[in-house]
């Protein structure tokens, strides 16, 4: 079992990925969940992840962190993730307890209290983590990995070269690939091919309570995708989850990363020395392949999982909100 730390901006794939870490216990120990400013401002990620974990039912620690990254001003993702953050889905307003505004510390105060090496799992920017890193060098031993979903190789979605998690906070991103944790990332590589469809999308409705949240928000999701040309829905944040527990449907290379931070048209680049006569040192696992329908599998049967443990099947109430 791998001790968890996730840090995200919630977004709908951040969403997809905390319900599919909580509905495989026997798999994640997940010691706590930290917002960042991303996909939209501190305040509305932070009331998204509220939302997730009350929904859920479960009691995981909660802390907020930083608002923005270390050098540039925020810039969010309304385009993709409408102006909630998290649009489609309709919640009672019920609220979950924050137990700290100060995301980092509690980072490292999870980290050196665990007797065992701990994993994070980064969902968003990286304004967090690298702050984590500099303040708080104490605890890289106990840091067994980050499985990130960030960057990508060949392209980027924020900019032709940058991927928007590395784009909002490249600074941070460079500390965190050269700070000598082993790295997995989850670029656009791969993460454009774990792709669910709208066919599977529609096979959510009615499900099951959790399963047709995924359906609400997979909507939404898929709607707002059609604007950057993508028919099917690539669930970005998933794959970091979804490598730690069946990495043998992925496939990938050692690589040595690093981020372009200058404010040249290539800001937020992610670049790797893949040539046969590359350095000896490799600080990234880069996934570049995955088996889709395996991977859609892994996020159907947690939804059904989570169905079963929150709630028997569910009848959507023809007045709930849209």
């Amino acid at each position: 079992m791998k001790n968890l730390l996730i840090d995200c901006d919630p977004g709908h794939d951040d969403a997809l990925a905390i319900m599919t870490t909580l509905a495989n216990p026997e798999a994640f120990n997940v010691l706590g969940i930290t917002t960042i400013g991303g996909n939209q401002t501190l305040k509305k990620v932070t009331k998204n992840a509220k939302n997730i974990l009350h929904f859920l039912e479960v009691e995981i620690p909660l802390a907020s962190g930083q608002a923005g990254p270390l050098v540039k001003p925020l810039q969010t993702a309304p385009e993709a993730h409408g102006a909630s953050g998290m649009d489609g889905p309709y919640f009672d307003g019920a609220d979950y307890p924050l137990c700290t505004t100060n995301g980092v510390r509690f980072l490292a105060e999870k980290i050196l209290a665990s007797e065992e090496p701990v994993t994070l799992v980064a969902l968003g920017p990286l304004t967090n983590i690298a702050l984590l890193i500099k303040n708080y060098p104490e605890v890289l031993p106990q840091i067994e990995e980050i499985s990130l979903m960030g960057g990508g190789i060949n392209h980027g979605n924020q900019t032709p070269l940058a991927e928007f998690n590395i784009y909002v906070d490249p600074d941070a991103a460079e500390i965190v690939f050269q700070s000598g944790i082993p790295i997995i990332m989850s670029g656009l590589d791969v993460t454009e091919k774990a792709e669910i469809t709208v066919d599977e999308i529609a096979q959510l409705k009615n499900q099951g309570k959790v399963s047709h949240l995924a359906y609400e928000l997979l909507s939404f999701y898929n709607q707002s995708g059609r604007q950057f040309g993508f028919v099917n829905s690539p669930i970005h944040d998933l794959c970091a989850v979804v490598y730690l527990l069946k990495p043998e449907i992925f496939a990938g290379n050692y690589v040595d990363i690093h981020v372009i931070t200058d404010d040249s048209p290539a800001r937020g680049l992610t670049y790797g020395d893949f040539r046969k006569m590359a350095p000896d040192v490799k600080n990234t696992f880069v996934l570049q392949e995955v088996n889709r329908k395996k991977f859609v599998d892994v996020l159907t049967e947690a939804l059904t999982r989570l169905d079963q443990r929150v709630g028997a099947k569910y009848l959507v109430d023809e007045n709930r909100k849209r």
